[in-house]
């Protein structure tokens, strides 16, 4: 029985990797095209593939249910075209037994999205999106309609770009006094991270008095400030980009602070029931190779699969920002396609048994 598992679970996994490449390599030319229009004197082709390759892992995690379905479509399909999988029923293998060979390589690609969405994700996406603002001639400029604003005490303070692990770029500081009076406003190139405070580099400082304006330059500044490069992961990126403990802290505060976390709750509650999700859409899969689809075709068996897939990601995209507009619980607006999915294989399952 060990054999035979292993040889079904190799069958789907080989399948789920075949469409997850196929996917993949559509959603890069999309991409590609997209970033040829991007392309300027500062951000040239080479610096598109390589932004196109930091966000592979995002792409990955995104398309792991859609290829989960379609492989496991695919896998058995080959298995009952070769009368294998009636061979198993004839040998006594039950219906359960075989959803539960799928089941097994379906749980490892759940871990590796997981791993993904919470560990490489994270970084790769904060890494390309800093990367190519540095590259478009946003790093040491002043005039910049991207980046990220944040307001500490009397100080609002922008940032060009944010990296990984500590590091600004075009860090812009606006000080302003009891009476809303513009004080001073510096500028620095870039600025690390240090235990508890930052260090500025490379920059100028514009101070404002009754008698003008005085301007310093300097090399380097200490910046105290409570911003800390975890809380800037927060506030820069998309939220869907952010791993699930900081999604669930930040939504939290935001609750505390009486400000709107309805897009974090989505994004934390898709990231969290991504494993219903996928298992879900494997049941519906399994159950149309046993039940409605015996019979049917390779394409046929594909064709359905890709309906199947489209409708559920169609269903999901609307519930999303429906609960963001009409305020009902994001955790519904997830659930609730992935219960459905789930519950229409078991049900397909049982008749087929």
């Amino acid at each position: 029985m060990k054999q035979l598992s292993r040889y079904v679970g190799v069958f789907v996994l080989g399948s789920i990797a075949l469409v997850l490449m196929v996917v993949l390599g559509l959603d890069i030319i999309a991409a590609l095209i997209d970033g040829l229009e991007e392309i300027s004197n500062d951000y040239q082709f080479p610096d598109v593939l390589y932004h196109i390759w930091l966000t592979l892992p995002a792409r990955i995690y995104q398309h792991l249910p859609f290829a989960s379905l379609i492989g496991c479509l695919m896998g058995l399909g080959v298995l009952a075209g070769n009368s294998e999988l009636v061979v198993m029923r004839a040998a006594g293998v039950s219906l359960l037994r075989i959803t539960g060979f799928v089941a097994r390589p379906v749980a490892l690609v759940i871990v590796v999205g997981a791993i993904l969405g919470d560990f490489v994700v994270p970084y790769t996406d904060q890494l390309a999106e800093s990367r190519k603002m540095l590259l478009r001639g946003e790093r040491d400029s002043l005039a910049t309609t991207s980046g990220v604003w944040n307001r500490e005490g009397n100080e609002f303070i922008h940032l060009n770009a944010v990296y990984p692990n500590g590091r600004l770029f075009g860090v812009t500081r606006y000080r302003f006094d009891e009476q809303r009076q513009i004080e001073s406003v510096s500028f620095s190139s870039q600025a690390t991270y240090f235990e508890d405070h930052w260090i500025e580099e490379r920059g100028v400082v514009t101070r404002f008095n009754e008698n003008g304006t005085e301007t310093d330059n300097f090399v380097t500044r200490r910046w105290e400030s409570g911003l800390s490069p975890d809380l800037l992961q927060l506030v820069s990126m998309a939220p869907e980009s952010l791993p699930m403990l900081n999604l669930y802290d930040y939504a939290k505060y935001l609750d505390q602070q009486g400000q709107t976390s309805s897009t974090y709750w989505l994004a934390f509650w898709t990231k969290a029931l991504q494993p219903l999700t996928v298992l879900g859409l494997v049941l519906i899969a399994v159950s149309f190779v046993f039940g409605p689809l015996r019979e049917a075709t390779m394409g046929y068996r594909i064709f359905s699969g890709v309906v199947v897939g489209i409708v559920f990601q169609t269903l999901q995209q609307l519930l999303g920002p429906s609960s963001i507009v009409f305020g009902f619980s994001a955790l519904w607006a997830v659930m609730v396609p992935a219960l459905i999915s789930a519950l229409l294989g078991l049900i397909l399952l049982r008749r087929a048994a």
